[in-house]
């Protein structure tokens, strides 16, 4: 136990008036707090306590200390009613770092939806394809695919997206639907420069692995350029699920493909290790995760 630990047990001791109410109220034990006290008194080289088996007195050193550990116990309670308020507070920022495609998937229901419930909030979106420091570069959310192997982050799942194949109708009527794998080698297909192996399509199918040589004229390493790409007509792309849920509802983009399985992988909110978020912070992740769970629904419904 620390100096001021035993400073305010020993503000508590005297103000319970006995060892057994004051280890009650401190969460320990008789012998334990009798140790506090002994250690305090050997720190300062003093008796504080004159002890018997009926009460409790004042040494003049104990006298002259007490009013010092009471002022400690004050602010002790100042500081975590303070922090107490911060935690409940939903007026100020909060600072979040995502990828690209997918701040912009989200940001209309953050800035209509959930400004309109939280006017006070001010949310600051980064969007970053790199991985941010969140505790070195002051983030309070994140936004992360893949493995979590930070130790000091918390981690929450969203979900597991997964790349589908689709196209616009326009497209499929001048050029056909693709039936199986193999015959996107003859079809247009919009590239994701991102990746080194772009030109290469993998699918499963029965735990049958299939690799396709696919072409194009256009390749962007940003998915809503390729989804709008898409829309027009441009060819077929491969993007991950939690940008489609619009355009497959309300049919401008079509799911290609359906039956042969593709790239999955897990989504993550995340945020540094702390005994607890702000409340600010708390609504907005909760906020996040409802999101996701109805963009999850609208593909299930497909």
């Amino acid at each position: 136990m620390s100096e001021i630990d035993d400073l305010v047990a020993f503000a508590v001791l005297i103000e319970a008036g006995s060892f057994t109410l004051a280890a009650e109220q401190l969460g320990c034990s008789k012998g334990q707090l009798s140790k506090r006290i002994s250690q305090l008194e050997a720190q300062f080289a003093v008796v504080l306590l004159h002890r018997t088996t009926r009460k409790l007195s004042l040494t003049a050193a104990g006298a002259a200390l007490l009013p010092q550990a009471q002022a400690l116990v004050v602010q002790v309670e100042r500081a975590r009613q303070a922090l107490a308020r911060l935690k409940d507070d939903l007026t100020g920022p909060v600072r979040m770092t995502v990828p690209v495609s997918l701040g912009e998937t989200f940001f209309d229901g953050l800035l209509l939806e959930f400004s309109k419930q939280y006017p006070q909030v001010q949310v600051e979106l980064e969007l970053d394809n790199s991985y941010r420091d969140l505790a070195r570069d002051g983030f309070d959310l994140g936004v992360r695919s893949g493995a979590i192997e930070h130790e000091r982050l918390v981690a929450k799942p969203l979900l597991a997206w997964r790349e589908m194949t689709c196209a616009s109708p326009a497209y499929l009527e001048q050029h056909g639907e693709p039936l199986t794998p193999a015959d996107l080698a003859t079809h247009i297909c919009l590239l994701n420069s991102h990746y080194s192996g772009r030109e290469e399509w993998l699918y499963h199918q029965q735990h049958e692995l299939l690799r396709v040589r696919v072409s194009g004229t256009f390749a962007s390493n940003h998915y809503n350029l390729l989804k709008k790409a898409a829309l027009v007509g441009a060819g077929i792309a491969r993007l991950p699920s939690y940008v489609l849920p619009k355009e497959l509802a309300d049919g401008r983009l079509r799911w290609l493909l359906r039956d042969y399985q593709t790239r999955s992988m897990p989504m993550y909110l995340v945020h540094p290790y702390q005994g607890g978020l702000p409340r600010r912070t708390q609504v907005l992740a909760d906020y996040l995760v409802d999101w996701f769970r109805r963009s999850g629904e609208a593909l299930d419904r497909l």
